[in-house]
């Protein structure tokens, strides 16, 4: 029973370094890609982010933006100055309360985000593609435990 268990343990370590790899792999190539993009369009990574962070919400208030980005708020609204500015953006206010400012992406910015996302999801695809039949469903759970464990951050 224990030497089960050591096996177990010594394939969950293996395959976390393979997973560890894919990821800083794929970090690396994600991230070379939105160089190139974002020169394109005078975004910045933190920008970037922020509309990522915009593309899975109706809105985000000045509040949510800076504990999301860990910037003061004077930064996360110098972030959405400048995003509003090149059209990425537009400010809201709430009905009840005209001081509560809601951030909320425009069709620009999904577009850009979404374009992106096209670039890393066809990556992975090409990858999956190249794996033994079966692959798929055995990330899955891993996938949806990572994204719950990165939200919960």
């Amino acid at each position: 029973m224990m030497q089960v268990a050591e096996e177990n343990t010594v394939g969950v370590g293996q395959n976390a370094d393979r997973l560890a790899d894919f990821i800083m792999f794929a970090q690396r190539s994600f991230l070379l890609d939105l160089s190139k993009e974002l020169n394109k369009g005078s975004l910045s990574y933190a920008q970037f982010f922020l509309l990522g962070y915009l593309a899975n919400e109706d809105y985000l208030t000045m509040t949510d933006i800076s504990k999301k980005m860990g910037h003061s708020t004077a930064a996360a609204t110098g972030l959405v100055d400048r995003l509003e500015k090149l059209g990425y953006v537009q400010r809201l206010h709430a009905a009840d309360d005209r001081r509560k400012v809601m951030v909320q992406i425009t069709r620009k910015g999904i577009e850009t985000v979404g374009r992106l996302r096209n670039t890393i999801a066809d990556s992975i695809t090409d990858v999956m593609a190249a794996q033994e039949n079966g692959t798929e469903e055995d990330i899955q759970p891993v996938y949806s435990q990572l994204r719950e464990f990165i939200s919960s951050r």
